[in-house]
Parts: structure tokens; C-alpha cells; sequence
């Protein structure tokens, strides 16, 4: 049985694995995001190997959480690495007073998202080519 080990990490610790899962097209600066440094980020490590990021970013005035850049890479993909992450991540915004969690996610994902309890919300949108809606949950 493979040993996940799940912990914080940094900002730029998250940019190789987003850039080269999700967007390896696109320029690396393209998985930047403007607000990392406020973010808290998480990874999961195979004997420790970094294979999976997600970073949660929580509003504090309207209690609503984020989470974006949700990446694992190809060859631990469906090994529960990403369940797990984003079970850490869920238990994060519920310790941070959170009402509700959402996040633009792919709709190939879709089915994924809506085994943790989150939902379709609104109108499907593409990023390129590729289609997108926002999942979310209620976190009270």
C-alpha cells in the first residue's frame, strides 16, 4: 500500500505540477495566480514526491472559501490522493468559520466533485476550448 502524506506547502511549491497537469500549453506564469501569497496550499507526497496541490482561499468577510489550481499528476491519479486533499481542504474552510465552499471546476471532473456533496451552479463557461461550471457546497 502506497503511504500518502498530505501537508502545507508553499505557493511556488504548487506551480510545476498546475503548470504541467493543467495548463501545459500555456506560458508557465499562466498558473500564477494573483493572490497566492494569501492562499493556503497543499500537497500530497508519495514517498515524497509532490503529486497533487490544491490551494484554498478564504474571503473572511463574506465567510465563503475557494479552493483553485486542484492538480494531480497523471500516473496517482485515482489512488484517493485527491480525495484526500480535498477532504483537508473542506475540514480547512470548516475551521475557518466558512458558510459555503465553491470553485470553477471542469466539467470531465464534475462527477468527482458532486461525491463530496458539491453541485452544479450556474451557467457552463469555457477557459479555451475547455467547459467549466462552478461546484459548490454549504459548509453549515
Amino acid at each position: 500500500m502506497t503511504t500518502i502524506t498530505i501537508q502545507p506547502i508553499t505557493a511556488e511549491d504548487t506551480l510545476l505540477l498546475r503548470h504541467s497537469v493543467l495548463w501545459p500549453d500555456k506560458p508557465f506564469d499562466y498558473v500564477r495566480l494573483p493572490d497566492d501569497e494569501q492562499g493556503q496550499h497543499v500537497g500530497g507526497f508519495v514517498e515524497g514526491k509532490l503529486v497533487a496541490v490544491i490551494s484554498l482561499f478564504v474571503d473572511k468577510p463574506t465567510a465563503v472559501a475557494r479552493f483553485r489550481k486542484f492538480a494531480t499528476h497523471p500516473n496517482f491519479q485515482n489512488q484517493g490522493i485527491g480525495t484526500q486533499l480535498l477532504n483537508q481542504v473542506i475540514g480547512q474552510a470548516r475551521q475557518a468559520d466558512t458558510i459555503e465552499l465553491w470553485c470553477d471546476a471542469r466539467l470531465t471532473a464534475g462527477a468527482f466533485y458532486e461525491r463530496f456533496g458539491m453541485q452544479a451552479d450556474g451557467a457552463v463557461f469555457y477557459k479555451g476550448d475547455i467547459a467549466y461550471s462552478r461546484f459548490m457546497m454549504k459548509l453549515c
